[in-house]
């Protein structure tokens, strides 16, 4: 091997790792120039009184679609354990068609649970859609008011320290109804400016005789 290409191969492991401290370097910096915080994005939202709301909704539909379920699985549970008494006393043929028949029941019932889950899904669906649209207003309003790069959900890192959290912050605004202001003081969400007052009009002085 000539010398030349051995040098070349001795000096790549070191200009690669200049390079990677170089990179490793710049990153630090630029993340060190960051303003970042953290929201529990999930709490944000179910902890706010529309989100306690929503869950509140949610669980009486569900309770109720629950309990027809049950209702109905308790009717074939009797059916099957009478069907199983009935073995020695009724026609093959009779046992045969009650047992067909509790078969259909029992796929009706598998089928009426699938709709029901898909029923409750769109529903949570429709009334969490707004609470998320409002979360997600309120967060970047306080991000930009507050000059933060970065906002990271607290489920997506595995550490953050307490002070970068403003899941309480957007909770209470929400609840609020107030939004940051670009000065970063907080103000009502629709706060109307009080109407100008009209001033009497001017008398007339008396016409002259």
């Amino acid at each position: 091997m000539n010398s030349s290409r051995f040098r070349a191969l001795l000096s790549r492991p070191r200009y690669s790792a200049v390079a990677a401290l170089l990179v490793l370097s710049v990153t630090a910096l630029a993340w060190a120039e960051m303003k970042v915080a953290v929201v529990d994005t999930q709490r944000a939202m179910m902890e706010t009184e529309d989100g306690l709301r929503m869950q509140a909704n949610i669980k009486k539909v569900f309770d109720t679609k629950q309990q027809e379920l049950e209702t109905k699985q308790n009717e074939l549970e009797q059916e099957r354990a009478d069907i199983e008494k009935q073995q020695a006393v009724i026609s093959q043929e009779a046992l045969q068609r009650r047992a067909e028949a509790w078969q259909r029941e029992m796929v009706a019932l598998q089928q009426m649970s699938v709709a029901y889950n898909q029923e409750l899904q769109k529903k949570q669906s429709e009334l969490t859609q707004p609470i998320i649209e409002k979360t997600m207003l309120i967060i970047r309003r306080i991000a930009t008011s507050q000059g933060y790069d970065l906002v990271v959900d607290k489920a997506a890192v595995p550490y953050s320290r307490s002070d970068l959290d403003l899941t309480d912050r957007v909770i209470t605004m929400y609840n609020g109804g107030t939004l940051p202001a670009g000065d970063g003081a907080e103000k009502p969400a629709a706060e109307k400016k009080p109407a100008a007052e009209k001033k009497p009009a001017a008398e007339k002085p008396p016409a002259a005789k």
